[in-house]
């Protein structure tokens, strides 16, 4: 019976996946889920960032009767491969390039949809993809245009500001309208590692505004974009996300996720079917069994 017994635990421990650690092999501590008064809020430089960061989060939140909301900076209108992939042309122009963007706020839109984010709370910015940097810089006081669509202001009509100007005033102010709108308790945004510029510059933009009201909210980061990471790509969701070697200096913590949570954030992302065309091995490796989000940040006075 002993043996019996000792096999049966070394087949459970087999079976159970194995637990998100650090850079140096520390176990991470798990993050506390939100509760029934708070609201919490990610922020999306892109359609799809919501559901590879935060689905299993989203859902958790639901389930304790936290409310929940999504804020898209960009439409991802500037990503001219997808366009290259999935309207089947060489040189898309942006004509084009507006129509993908449209493409991919439905894509959002029944991806939140399927974690079960109330519409009401689903908040489109607008901005130029590949272009928030510039909007928090050289831009802040003056009118940038992309250089892939052609657009000088925001041009989707279910935005917060449809023709607000593309100007990091303008920005700051349609998302200070949705801190204002949503009252979260928590935000939720990309880290200052992750190697997209947007994702930087969004998480700029959530420190710079949040620390200016002087509001009473928690902000934490996630990460997408890191060199040579996840690691494999594909879909294992056996496998423990763990922080990437460029971020490990941040303070993570860990949420399990259950398989059905698994299975309702895979669903989430196979909504975003034009990205899919592209990157499915990338985005399907973020279905793992945690997601990892940072402690508290410290926001500027």
């Amino acid at each position: 019976m002993a043996g019996r017994g000792h096999w049966l635990a070394a087949l459970l421990m087999l079976a159970a996946p194995a637990a998100s650690v650090s850079a140096d092999g520390v176990p991470l501590p798990r993050m506390p889920l939100p509760g029934a008064r708070d609201r919490l809020l990610v922020i999306a430089p892109h359609p799809d960032d919501e559901s590879l960061c935060c689905a299993g989060l989203l859902q958790q939140a639901i389930a304790h009767g936290a409310a929940v909301g999504i804020v898209w900076i960009t439409a991802g209108d500037g990503f001219e491969l997808d366009a290259v992939v999935v309207e089947h042309t060489i040189s898309p122009g942006s004509g084009t390039m507006q129509r993908l963007g449209k493409q991919r706020l439905r894509e959002a839109h029944a991806a939140a949809d399927q974690l079960g984010v109330p519409r009401a709370s689903q908040y489109v910015l607008g901005y130029p993809d590949r272009g928030v940097e510039e909007l928090l810089g050289p831009y802040h006081d003056r009118s940038y245009r992309s250089p892939y669509t052609a657009s000088t202001t925001v041009r989707y009509a279910d935005a917060v500001s449809p023709g607000a100007q593309y100007n990091g005033a303008d920005l700051e102010r349609d998302f200070e309208q949705v801190i204002a709108d949503f009252r979260p308790t928590l935000v939720l945004a990309p880290a200052p590692q992750d190697l997209h510029p947007d994702h930087r510059a969004s998480g700029e933009l959530a420190r710079r505004v949040l620390g200016r009201r002087g509001d009473s909210v928690e902000l934490r980061y996630w990460i997408i974009h890191a060199r040579g990471w996840p690691r494999p790509l594909g879909l294992r969701q056996d496998l423990p996300l763990a922080p990437p070697d460029a971020a490990a200096e941040l303070q993570w913590e860990s949420l399990p996720l259950r398989a059905d949570e698994r299975t309702r954030k895979l669903a989430a992302i196979d909504e975003h079917r034009s990205q899919l065309e592209v990157m499915a091995p990338l985005m399907r490796a973020f279905v793992r069994s945690n997601e990892i989000f940072t402690g508290a940040v410290k926001l500027p006075p």
